[in-house]
This record gives C-alpha cells, sequence and structure tokens, in this order.
C-alpha cells in the first residue's frame, strides 16, 4: 500500500527498509546524464571550508535504495531486529501503516531504531470513536494521517492509491520538514449518505 511513497524517497535518495509477508520490489531510479565537462568540473569543486559529513564517512548510499525484510507483524521484536540490521544505524524517518491490533506493539519494537527526534509518519484506518488519536510514540513528532474508505474527489468511488499516496507523500513532507505533530484525513470515513 505505500509502495508509490516508498519510491518516491527512493528517487530522493533514502535508504528505505521495508519490512512487509510479501517481497514487492521498488524501482531503483536512474542515473541521471552526465553533464557537460566544463559542468561537472565546476560542480566538483567543493565548497570552502567542506568537510565530510558522518553519513559520507559511514559509507551511505549516495542514490536511494529500498531493502525489503521478510516480517511478520505478530513477531514486532523480530521485525525491529531485522529492520536494524538492514539499517546500519539509526533511522531519521518512519512510515508506518500497521494494523490497528499490532500498532502499539510494533511501533513500540521500532522506536529505539530511530534517531533522537526522528519524525513518525503513522497512517492509521479512519473510523471508531469520534476522539481525535494520540501517536503511539509521543516522544517523536508524528503525522497522523486517518485514512478513509471514499474518495474526497468523487464520493461515488473507492479512495484510489495515488490519492493515498499523495496525503501520504504531503505527511512525509511536512514531518521532514520539521513540522509538529498534527492530525490530516485523506478520504471519507464511510460512503456519503444522498
Amino acid at each position: 500500500m505505500l509502495s508509490g511513497v516508498a519510491e518516491t524517497l527512493v528517487r530522493q535518495g533514502w535508504l528505505v527498509v521495508l519490512p512487509c509477508r510479501r517481497y514487492h520490489p521498488i524501482a531503483v531510479p536512474e542515473p541521471k546524464p552526465e553533464p557537460k565537462q566544463g559542468v561537472a568540473a565546476v560542480k566538483a569543486l567543493r565548497a570552502r571550508g567542506h568537510r565530510p559529513t558522518a553519513t559520507a564517512a559511514a559509507g551511505c548510499f549516495e542514490t536511494g535504495r529500498a531493502l525489503w525484510v521478510e516480517a511478520r507483524w505478530d513477531r514486532p521484536r523480530e521485525l525491529a531486529g531485522k529492520a536494524e540490521t538492514a539499517l546500519r544505524g539509526p533511522a531519521d524517518l518512519m512510515v508506518a501503516w500497521v494494523h490497528d491490533q499490532y500498532r502499539r506493539s510494533v511501533l513500540g519494537a521500532c522506536e529505539r531504531l530511530l534517531a533522537p527526534g526522528a519524525p513518525v509518519v503513522e497512517v492509521r484506518q479512519a473510523g471508531g470513536p469520534p476522539i481525535e488519536p494520540e501517536p503511539v510514540l509521543a516522544a517523536h513528532p508524528t503525522q497522523l494521517v486517518l485514512v478513509g474508505t471514499m474518495s474526497e474527489i468523487d464520493d461515488a468511488r473507492p479512495l484510489c492509491h495515488t490519492e493515498l499516496a499523495n496525503a501520504i507523500g504531503g505527511a512525509v513532507t511536512r514531518a521532514v520538514d520539521g513540522h509538529a505533530t498534527s492530525l490530516h484525513q485523506v478520504g471519507h470515513s464511510r460512503p456519503l449518505v444522498r
């Protein structure tokens, strides 16, 4: 369900770890064509005072990459262990859409993988009691995305993958930009009565 969001993150240069039951490959961005020689030489010059960053020294990827790890929601510690091995360091962002019955245990097990203050995008199904939901990981700024079943554009059809990916992508942008915890809804939670 989040493959469009994962593809966007990969294109932006992120290392994305995808814990799920079934393997679903994510496209790797095509290399950009080499600029003309003069332009390339100018771009290769480093700014005055440049120092290698810790991430460059640690050998992180210059282009994005997606790694799948087989995982089951009912085994949260095992899932977190596999994700930790794939990450090889603290995560700077978590985007999670986990079934309600496993949400607290999975996010709780994965919290230790996050860098201090790393943002979280938590996707949940809309519905249930009309109270404002609280993020599971209170120590991290969280963009909560509540997903309805019907499109806001055309209330005669279900919410489509593009609408969903755009809403979650917007939440990722807000999270990475450092916005405070907030709640967003995409789609209607049930068909409108006419």
